[in-house]
């Protein structure tokens, strides 16, 4: 099978249960269940704290307090603001407080059951507008500005203000939280966990128990699920597991139900945000000023990382000429905010998406017509708020494209029909676009390491920092590596990441791994190249072939061969062993850092990106006027990955991306009541897509003709952006929802757009009609 055609590595043992997850491992008949017992008040004291009944249950190896932690009380994976176990004041319901190791689940619940926690409760902060008005900033505001957007307002033909809300997001992972910790000889630990980022993981559980890193192995195979909930927050569940194993010298292992798990790990951010937006007859933007406030939670986390990447994408596929861009996150009483899908790219988007669909309602004209009147441009207009000059600019193309293929034009036509015969059902159509930039913000992390090891028989082991969350980056991996050394997949293994072998890596995240990993992998392969073409040519010439250079040779069909001379061939497992014969090392480690990056927080100025990925999406929506149920008919997707790695798993990518994407736009609100308790925590209550939400027709095409030079194989990332062509839906729902009165008013409107939402903008619509 071609590399560029390998299924997902797991996909047979996915569905017959042959995958092994944190879960699913029982390292020995010492092994602990270990449970954490958490605060169930949003903001308070601990004024009594008895676990003495507690210990005396069957079965109980620990329990333990914040004064039982031998290293520090910390887990803030960038500013230490967030305690391991609570002390003396509790500051989120799902905050831990004490640990539990047991032989068996139902000890744990039992002795949990008989804790005795007693608080003095304390205000609580539970709403961003509360937050706001407390001024209870985690960190100072983030800016960005080019040109004079206040002025620019005032001379502008039109102006709008607005405000829009967008709901936060459960990642829902179908594997919840878990890790396993297993003591080893002195103070070594070994941690098996399920997470995105195993050098942190590695860094923090060092760090709760008070010891160097190198006593500290972590290994991920893979994990059920992460969609960035497992970036940082996985490193909770591998310290309190380590904390217990560290205490008790056996394994322990904690696996979070369901319902825990919602209630103590964060959601996407919340946001708030109010912005003006200046415009001239023909619908071109002339100035944005808007304001991104985001809900941090408890803690800082990657609240100020998350909220950069908000205001870079602020302006999404627009040229501004004159833009004010502020953020603010501020600490409320709900668990910590985190890494989502998009890291803040969503947010920022849906604020400048909304507004030029407004723009596009006032002036009577097709919103998809005003968006393309303000792509950015390729000589002039090209130039983002931060300084970066757009380059390889693909809207215009795939505007053009999507436009034909969706059948956009004529389709609009059919729906105003369609709407001008139907009282009781209206429907709606809408193409969004995303540019999203790809590399870590924060520049430093722009690094990934590999190991490779031939062995004597031919067969080849990759190790790379890449964690695998089902997004197929090992299947890309093995691709990359069978086709850098010329030999069939079945003589490759890709082995669970592990810290012992590639240390200091970063996480799997901001959409890098395949392109920061892959090179890395590419490094490391052409390291080994270089030694065995040295071992090839010595070959041929004791085969008696001379003048062949080391340039001519190349590695492909399972043999290394001259392209001069047809008659000089070896087979690659003949080469590796005349290779440890003549005493060549057979490993390399590999290295890559992406070029170029680099931004100034002060000026607010640099290149963040090494490039962007571009997508767009058509999307046709049905709403119900009596119920406000919206029904998805028909999506169109084109999106751009360079020359695809591999073209099933990009697409798989894209569409799961885009239905979690609908999710966000469409059914996913988290509620909590006026004491900070999470209301809908479970799957019966919290709606995630399902079947029924996957439109009636998907089309879903990439951009191939347009590689992307510089980067793994000419590839770009695809793990994010398609999430954010959901805006197409959303988008479409407004539509369908102006259709009720005849685009004359527009529509209430918000984000989720629930079937409450849309009946309530609908009523309000009826009532002005």
């Amino acid at each position: 099978m071609k590399p560029e055609n390998l299924k997902h590595d797991s996909a047979i043992r996915h569905v017959t249960g042959q995958s092994v997850y944190v879960n699913d491992m029982e390292v020995s008949s010492l092994q602990l269940t270990g449970r954490v017992v958490y605060s169930q008040v949003a903001h308070g004291l601990i004024t009594s704290l008895d676990y003495s009944m507690a210990l005396k249950v069957k079965g109980i190896a620990a329990i333990l307090t914040a004064k039982d932690i031998p290293g520090a009380n910390q887990m803030g994976p960038v500013v230490h603001d967030e305690l391991c176990l609570a002390i003396d004041e509790v500051t989120f319901i799902g905050q831990a407080i004490l640990l539990i190791a047991a032989e068996n689940e139902d000890a744990a619940v039992e002795a949990e059951h008989l804790i005795k926690i007693e608080y003095q409760e304390l205000e609580a902060v539970l709403s961003l507008r509360d937050a706001m008005e407390k001024n209870l900033l985690i960190s100072k505001p983030r800016m960005i500005h080019n040109g004079n957007a206040q002025e620019a307002l005032k001379i502008s033909p039109h102006v709008f203000t607005g405000e829009l809300e967008t709901g936060a997001q459960e990642h829902w992972y179908l594997e919840t939280q878990s890790a396993l910790v297993v003591p080893g000889e002195g103070k070594e630990m070994m941690v098996y966990a399920s997470s995105q980022n195993p050098a942190e993981t590695q860094a923090i559980v060092a760090e709760v128990l008070g010891i160097s890193k190198n006593e500290v192995d972590v290994e991920v195979r893979r994990m059920g699920g992460a969609f960035g909930g497992k970036e940082t927050q996985a490193n909770h569940v591998a310290a309190w597991a380590a904390l217990l194993a560290n205490a008790t010298r056996r394994p322990v292992k904690i696996h979070l139900f369901r319902d825990d798990d919602q209630k103590i790990t964060g959601k996407r951010h919340r946001f708030l945000s109010k912005y003006s937006i200046g415009f001239n007859d023909a619908g071109k933007i002339l100035a944005y000023q808007v304001e991104l406030n985001s809900d941090a939670g408890a803690a800082t986390d990657l609240s100020m990382a998350i909220l950069e990447r908000a205001l870079f994408h602020a302006e999404n596929a627009y040229f501004i000429p004159d833009i004010s861009i502020t953020g603010r996150a501020y600490r409320t009483n709900l668990p910590s905010n985190t890494a989502f899908r998009g890291f803040g790219g969503p947010q920022g988007m849906a604020v400048i998406e909304q507004a030029i669909d407004r723009i596009a309602r006032f002036l009577k004209k097709d919103p998809a017509v005003v968006r393309k009147l303000n792509f950015y441009g390729f000589e002039s207009e090209n130039q983002t708020p931060y300084g970066k000059i757009i380059e390889n600019n693909r809207l215009h193309v795939m505007f053009d494209r999507l436009m034909v293929s969706s059948g956009y034009p004529d389709r609009r036509k059919e729906i105003d029909a369609y709407n001008r015969e139907h009282k009781y059902s209206k429907r709606g159509l809408a193409l969004t676009p995303v540019k999203f930039g790809i590399s870590f913000t924060t520049a430093f992390l722009n690094q990934a390491g590999a190991l490779v090891n031939i062995y004597k028989d031919g067969t080849v082991q990759v190790n790379h920092g890449g964690t695998e969350m089902g997004q197929g980056l090992y299947a890309k991996m093995l691709g990359v590596a069978a086709t850098e050394l010329g030999i069939s997949t079945e003589f490759i293994k890709i082995t669970a990441t592990n810290t012992s072998k590639v240390p200091n890596t970063s996480a799997t995240a901001a959409s890098s791994g395949s392109d920061l990993n892959g090179m890395a992998v590419k490094n490391a392969i052409a390291v080994l190249k270089a030694r065995l073409k040295k071992v090839a040519l010595t070959q041929f010439e004791k085969d008696g072939l001379k003048n062949i250079e080391s340039c001519d040779l190349e590695f492909a069909d399972n043999h290394v061969f001259s392209k001069m001379q047809p008659t000089a061939k070896i087979p690659f497992k003949r080469l590796v062993v005349a290779a440890y014969l003549d005493q060549v090392s057979l490993s390399s480690t590999g290295f890559y850092k992406t070029p170029g990056i680099h931004f100034d927080r002060e000026t607010g100025k640099g290149n963040p990106f090494y490039y962007f990925a571009y997508g767009m999406a058509v999307s046709e929506v049905q709403a119900d006027v009596l119920t406000g149920e919206c029904k998805l008919l028909r999506t169109d997707i084109l999106h751009d990955v360079g020359d695809s790695l591999n073209e099933d798993i990009d697409i798989g990518q894209i569409e799961g991306g885009f239905i979690q994407g609908v999710g966000w736009v469409t059914t996913e609100e988290i509620k909590w009541d006026p004491k900070g308790r999470l209301l809908n925590h479970s799957p019966d209550t919290y709606k995630i897509p399902t079947v029924n939400d996957i439109p009636e027709v998907f089309n879903v095409d990439l951009l191939r003709d347009h590689p992307n030079e510089g980067t793994i194989r000419k590839s770009k990332a695809v793990g994010e952006p398609p999430l954010m062509l959901a805006f197409s839906v959303w988008l479409a729902i407004k539509d369908a929802i102006s259709a009720v009165g005849n685009h004359k008013y527009e529509p209430d409107f918000s984000l989720p757009a629930t079937a409450e939402v849309v009946l309530l903008s609908i009523t309000e619509i009826q009532k002005k009609n």
